[in-house]
């Protein structure tokens, strides 16, 4: 483990990045719009869970990849973002099926929305190269932990504080959405906002340059 100091260093500065609204924050609050505080939720859990993917690849020096291989870097990254984009279409499309508040519904929209979360955080090639470029900073190779071990751990520890800035963004956007999703006309409109919230972002992350 890095020194006390370095440990606390690198706790403040995980809570400033995390807390910056990003894309993933953006992402949970479009589920939360179109879906509910539930499918926000499963959204939130899914990106976790998805990042563990790039904290194994961090440790397992596999991230380097996207360094070494831009064109593969470029191809996932477009893979992502038409996701997103073909996500958000079809929620901009979709027709209102009812009240959103049904057990039922939510159970379905929660699980889509956790399998879809997955599958975007996996297609992030930023996630794994802000990996490689943040961690390395904090790790110290004369700790008694290897250094692979090392990248697990604070890896681990960055998903998780991620993850509580995502939570917190689905409750903020959950008490607006409870407000309006009496209206099945504002339900609608809410779908389809959290379509255009999907669309904008995947058409940001195919524009950005560089890596």
């Amino acid at each position: 483990m890095p020194s006390a100091g370095l440990f606390l260093a690198f706790l403040a500065t995980t809570a400033v990045f995390a807390y910056i609204p990003g894309p993933a924050m953006l992402y949970a609050a479009a589920q939360t719009v179109a879906r509910g505080r539930w499918s926000g939720l499963m959204a939130a859990l899914g990106i976790h869970i998805g990042g563990y993917a790039h904290v194994v690849a961090a440790a397992a020096g596999l991230s380097i990849l996207f360094h070494a291989v831009p064109v593969l870097y470029m191809a996932v990254k477009l893979a992502g973002a038409g996701y997103l984009v073909w996500l958000g279409i079809c929620l901009f499309r979709a027709r209102g099926k009812g009240d959103l508040s049904s057990a039922a519904t939510e159970a379905k929209s929660g699980r889509r929305a956790f399998i879809e979360s997955v599958t975007i955080e996996v297609l992030n090639p930023k996630t794994a190269i802000f990996f490689m470029a943040f961690l390395p900073q904090f790790i110290d190779p004369a700790a008694g932990l290897p250094i692979w071990a090392q990248f697990a751990l604070l890896g681990t520890i960055v998903n998780m504080i991620f993850s509580s800035a995502d939570i917190v963004c689905v409750a903020l956007a959950g008490a607006v959405v409870n407000r309006l999703r009496r209206s099945s006309g504002a339900q609608r409109l809410m779908q389809r906002a959290g379509g255009v919230m999907l669309i904008g972002l995947g058409t940001h992350l195919a524009l950005q340059r560089g890596s």
